[in-house]
């Protein structure tokens, strides 16, 4: 199957494109990523590979192993265009994450939104990890005028990850964590039709899940929609994501 991530030219989350890329790989498909003007391949937030604090706060080694191999990728060094996106020409969509200040490229285009809308209508699977939310929150049905979120159940980042992160890093990094004024949660909260449909899942930070522990992830799934709040669910977001995929194929629309 063919697997679109759409991109900022930088500062997207290593593990976010990273894990779900080499699990997506391992299980046979094609990922083919897309960026504003697909001119040249996108970076990711460097100080996830160093480190926001001391050396901590980064990607974890592996994660940062698979980013390595696909910075090589003929498919990652050649983005196409968002605006050749022809939406029905892919199997799943898979909206990564990110919090400095170039992912607003990616999170407030009206451009990506507009295609993002119209492969929501293909009810094939989607996936959201993250900030990758707001993109959904912010699509809007052009039926209805409202979120295409409006009736699902989903997660993102909850505010007290993000309120906590900002408050342990700004004295060094400022507003680094602050992607917008507005707390992720609050903004997809708003998109929904009742606040009872956001979940904010396990209050556990101190872990991450890995290719071996989903113990300490959280995703939700409603329908061929598929939602994570941060890096540390990616490992269970990329494999829940590849069975849907699965799952899909065998009933094809």
């Amino acid at each position: 199957m063919r697997i679109l991530i759409p991109l900022p030219d930088h500062d997207f989350d290593v593990t976010e494109v990273a894990v779900p890329w080499q699990l997506l790989r391992e299980a046979g498909h094609e990922v083919v990523f897309a960026t504003e003007h697909g001119d040249g391949p996108p970076q990711a937030d460097p100080l996830l590979l160093t480190g926001v604090l001391f050396g901590q706060l980064g990607a974890e080694p592996e994660p940062k192993e698979f980013y390595r191999r696909l910075t090589g990728e003929p498919a990652f060094r050649s983005p196409i265009a968002w605006a050749g996106i022809e939406p029905e020409e892919y199997d799943g969509l898979l909206l990564p994450g990110g919090h400095a200040p170039g992912m607003r490229q990616y999170l407030g285009s009206g451009e990506l939104r507009e295609k993002v809308a119209r492969f929501w209508r293909t009810g094939r699977p989607v996936g959201a990890i993250c900030h990758g939310v707001l993109v959904l929150a912010r699509t809007l049905d052009p039926d209805t005028g409202r979120s295409v979120l409006a009736g699902r159940r989903t997660t993102c980042l909850p505010k007290y990850m993000e309120r906590s992160a900002y408050y342990l890093t700004a004295w060094r990094r400022g507003r680094y964590y602050r992607t917008y004024p507005a707390y992720v949660q609050d903004e997809v909260v708003a998109a929904l039709d009742d606040p009872g449909q956001f979940e904010r899942g396990p209050t556990e930070l101190r872990r991450r899940g890995t290719a071996t522990d989903d113990t300490p992830a959280f995703v939700m799934q409603d329908g061929s929609y598929l939602s994570a709040r941060w890096p540390g669910d990616a490992y269970l977001f990329a494999r829940r994501f590849a069975a849907m995929l699965a799952a899909d194929g065998e009933h094809p629309a």
